[in-house]
């Protein structure tokens, strides 16, 4: 199985470190492609018609000038051009829950919305800020991700991808939580204020609300979190709606 790591946290980040650990108990062929610096809630963004510059640090290790999503993309249509793609795509592990509102801001989850639109199946981990790596942690990941892709004529279909958190400690129950709200960059502070050019900073942090069955809820609990997305997220709209607006426009 050929396993394709990146995160947004940078390539350093010892989150990408737990993750390759225990990729490479399922696997000799693990790839790390991740950003040479922190790109929190990049997104899905990509670098367009700009250059970008990646790094070899080691064997199938690289660090990318661009966002999480540019590192999917250049592993594909550069890394792999000639070769066989991964199996397998794995984001994180991200230093923090990504809930609520992050699943549009994630990189982490930018990282596996960015392998679908290739293919291939995906999982984004996350991690509570407080936790610390553990002796068995790795192992208990490897199992996890070795169950998942097994299992990923389940949940691997067309567009959509995995979004897992896990909790301060491991071993840990898996939950399938309601997404709810947790909006990240509600406020701005002022730096810098020179009349016609104001210089502002959204300072990290979040509330931590939660409701019952929440992700937060759950991660409380000491539940690993694991939820199913899509990139096309479309809702249809009501045919009584859908006929009145045919009627206007006639």
């Amino acid at each position: 199985m050929r396993i394709l790591i990146s995160n947004d946290d940078g390539i350093e980040a010892p989150g990408i470190a737990l993750a390759v650990e225990a990729a490479r108990k399922l696997s000799d062929d693990v790839w790390i492609v991740a950003p040479d610096g922190k790109r929190t809630a990049a997104g899905p963004s990509l670098t367009i018609a700009r250059p970008l510059t990646m790094r070899r640090l080691g064997e199938q290790r690289f660090s990318c000038s661009g966002t999480p999503a540019d590192c999917i993309v250049t592993a594909m249509a550069w890394l792999f051009a000639d070769g066989r793609k991964p199996d397998l795509v794995v984001g994180g592990i991200n230093d923090g829950r990504n809930v609520g509102e992050d699943l549009a801001y994630s990189g982490t989850l930018g990282v596996a919305r960015e392998a679908t639109f290739w293919g291939v199946p995906a999982i984004g981990f996350s991690r509570v800020k407080e936790a610390e790596v553990q002796v068995g942690d790795a192992d208990w990941l490897a199992r996890l991700i070795e169950r998942l892709w097994q299992s990923r004529g389940d949940w691997a279909i067309e567009g959509h991808w995995l979004s897992i958190n896990l909790p301060t400690r491991l071993p840990a129950p898996l939950a399938q939580p309601r997404i709810g709200r947790d909006k990240i960059a509600r406020k701005t502070e002022v730096v810098k204020d020179d009349g016609d050019v104001v210089e502002l900073i959204v300072p990290r942090g979040r509330a931590h609300a939660r409701s019952d069955g929440d992700e937060n809820s759950m991660i409380a609990d000491g539940f690993a979190t694991l939820n199913r997305l899509n990139w096309f997220g479309e809702t249809k709209l009501a045919p009584a709606f859908m006929e009145g607006l045919r009627a206007a426009a006639r």
